[in-house]
């Protein structure tokens, strides 16, 4: 496993879906002749009920194509089955990652590591949806094991069944734990997918490049409030360019003292219990209201 070295942040921005050829190639235009490395675009968007927005299907990739060629820009796209790896290949896309979705299902994963057997392209495996270390780990064996060179992992935090400041909870300690596990691993982070929220994601942005992260995977589209997916959480291109001018970048081999790191990482985990603490007393105060309410409306003694 080779870790990204370019002397910066290795970045992939573009909108969460392709959502026709003239969105796609007007975002990459303005994207060209930027910090941006590669060019990402949501082909297959998986739901999780019917209904919803699936993505445009197997045309968008001709589009994709059409970046690549009129940019320069490398093109990265979610694959979920051998078939979509094998048209994402057909169509020249130099990096495939693996949704955290599917990271959850070690039988995909594998099918999936099996039809990548010994290609070239970098392969960028988010975590499961779930806090779960172990599966994180094995789905990036999974890939190991398959011949592939250019593998990197995608740190996109975590479902949580309580509401918290962030649509996914970034749980610091398990990013920085598979680094301890796979320390050639490159890790990079959504910020996006944490977020749920464009103002909140170059703050994370920076947190995770203070900790030495290799890269940022950023959503970016021409007009968020249109977007067809997740359009709270997407920057406009200009805002994104100005985020990447602001934010430091640690140079040289990314390796943090490990008391230095557990020190951060404990530190996060506070500020998490803080978060969890505040809305403990606020479910309680919200409770307290409606029994009371009820109380009232029914006419029940207070001592009930």
């Amino acid at each position: 496993m080779k870790k990204i070295k370019t002397g910066k942040p290795y970045v992939i921005a573009g909108p969460c879906s392709a959502e026709s050829e003239e969105q796609v190639l007007s975002i990459a235009h303005s994207l060209k002749e930027t910090n941006v490395d590669v060019f990402r675009a949501g082909i297959w968007k998986p739901r999780t009920r019917p209904g919803n927005f699936e993505g445009i299907g197997e045309k968008g990739l001709s589009w994709l194509k059409r970046v690549k060629d009129e940019t320069g820009l490398e093109t990265a796209v979610e694959v979920a089955n051998p078939k979509h790896v094998e048209l994402a290949l057909k169509n020249d896309v130099d990096v495939l990652w693996i949704g955290s979705r599917t990271t959850v299902s070690p039988f995909t994963v594998q099918e999936i590591a099996n039809a990548c057997n010994g290609i070239e392209n970098r392969i960028l495996i988010k975590n499961p949806i779930n806090p779960d270390l172990s599966l994180w780990m094995g789905a990036i064996e999974r890939f190991s094991g398959q011949n592939i060179k250019k593998l990197g992992a995608i740190h996109r935090g975590f479902s949580s069944y309580e509401k918290i400041k962030y649509r996914n909870a970034p749980i610091w300690e398990i990013p920085l734990g598979l680094r301890r596990e796979f320390p050639d691993l490159p890790i990079i982070f959504d910020p996006s997918h944490v977020a749920g929220d464009r103002n909140l994601v170059f703050d994370l942005s920076r947190t995770a490049l203070s900790l030495n992260f290799d890269g940022l995977i950023i959503e970016t589209h021409n007009n968020p409030d249109k977007a067809w997916s997740d359009a709270k959480q997407q920057v406009l291109p200009e805002v994104l360019l100005a985020m990447l001018d602001h934010l430091l970048y640690r140079e040289g081999e990314l390796s943090l003292d490990p008391s230095i790191e557990k020190l951060l990482e404990l530190d996060f985990r506070i500020d998490t219990l803080k978060d969890q603490l505040g809305d403990v007393f606020l479910k309680k105060r919200d409770l307290k209201e409606q029994i009371g309410l009820i109380k009232e409306e029914q006419r029940i003694s207070s001592f009930v």
